[in-house]
């Protein structure tokens, strides 16, 4: 009975070793799985569009549709309830969000003396793994779907803003810079009666 006793405990090791060893490489195979597939749909963008201007606003627009609809998995997943201020906002973004969705988390600094802007800094965007800009895109802002998703995810907890890419590794810079700036809460509009 001790025998079996301990290659029973020597099997339950095993498989909680093999169980997280498979989630180890898990998470690297999807997210290379997934910056493959988002560089297929920028070359399809590249392909259907005539310029670059016109793919950065069709990421832009592909990125807000996700945020709008991510929102609420980001909410019933982490449990964050409402963000006090900006600055608040800016740690959950940067901390929470960018972590759980990308494996990232980027730095939160260079705030405006209001207070209602700031730059998330990425030393490493998983987006552009495996991606060296051609030299006829050289206005493709690659990772601009970022820009959309931060904007829509940010209107459906009634916030507007205004997010821009500042630095990109892919064009030479040392980071990515992604810059926040607050315009205004929205507010919600109640149909009549209701409330």
């Amino acid at each position: 009975m001790l025998i079996h006793a301990a290659s029973l405990r020597g099997y339950e090791a095993f498989t909680r070793a093999a169980a997280a060893k498979a989630e180890v490489h898990t998470v690297p195979t999807n997210s290379e799985l997934f910056t493959l597939t988002y560089g297929a749909l920028v070359t399809q963008l590249c392909k259907d569009y005539e310029n670059d201007e016109e793919v950065n606003k069709q990421l832009d627009k592909m990125g807000y549709n996700i945020g709008v609809r991510l929102i609420e998995d980001f909410l019933a997943r982490s449990s964050i309830g409402r963000c006090q201020d900006f600055r608040e906002t800016a740690d959950v973004i940067a901390k929470v969000a960018f972590k759980m969705y990308l494996g990232v988390t980027p730095s939160v600094t260079n705030w405006s003396p209001a207070g209602d802007e700031f730059s998330l800094i990425l030393e490493n965007n998983p987006l552009v793994d495996f991606v060296e800009l051609p030299d006829n895109h050289n206005t493709l802002i690659y990772s601009n779907l970022l820009c959309g998703v931060l904007r829509g995810a940010l209107e459906m907890v009634q916030m507007a803003v205004d997010v821009r890419f500042v630095q990109d590794t892919l064009r030479g810079d040392n980071v990515t810079e992604i810059r926040m700036k607050f315009i205004k809460r929205i507010e919600e509009n109640l149909p009549a009666g209701d409330e």
